[in-house]
């Protein structure tokens, strides 16, 4: 059992439970004096539904996706985060998150907020919370929301 936690990463849609997430993420990276990885996968599967694949919209979940790293990242160095790096990956993130870039980055918890922004893909396949503590090789904490 890993006692301190070196390596947090935390996942990201730009929900309300990716902010408590992200809050709950900066307190152990701080308590564990520990790296925070920030990660934000854009969903790919939502192009397949587009006309003649359109590189715009990529694009624009790009600058989007950069903009919202950019923004935690600033959140968590403001209150004292030193090592944060932001990764931005393609697919599905219920894969991509505990598959992918955990392993890749050799990361010790995994931090994500309980509900996310797809309801109807919660409501249709389970969450990705629920499947990122399904598949994920290391610890992982689901935080909820307080109401």
């Amino acid at each position: 059992m890993v006692e301190r936690y070196e390596k947090i990463l935390v996942a990201v849609d730009g929900s309300d439970a990716a902010k408590l997430a992200l809050e709950k993420a900066i307190e152990i990276t701080k308590r564990n004096n520990g790296s925070l990885f920030i990660c934000h996968v854009i969903d790919t599967r939502s192009f397949v539904t587009v006309d003649q694949y359109d590189q715009t919209i990529v694009n624009r979940s790009e600058v989007k996706a950069q903009e919202l790293l950019k923004s935690y990242q600033l959140i968590a160095e403001k209150r004292g985060v030193a090592n944060v790096t932001t990764v931005i990956d393609y697919g599905s993130p219920k894969v991509k998150v505990s598959k992918d870039i955990a392993i890749n980055h050799e990361i010790d918890l995994i931090v994500t907020g309980a509900t996310g922004l797809n309801a109807i893909e919660r409501f249709l396949i389970g969450s990705v919370s629920e499947s990122i503590a399904r598949h994920a090789k290391c610890d992982v904490l689901i935080v909820r929301d307080s109401n």
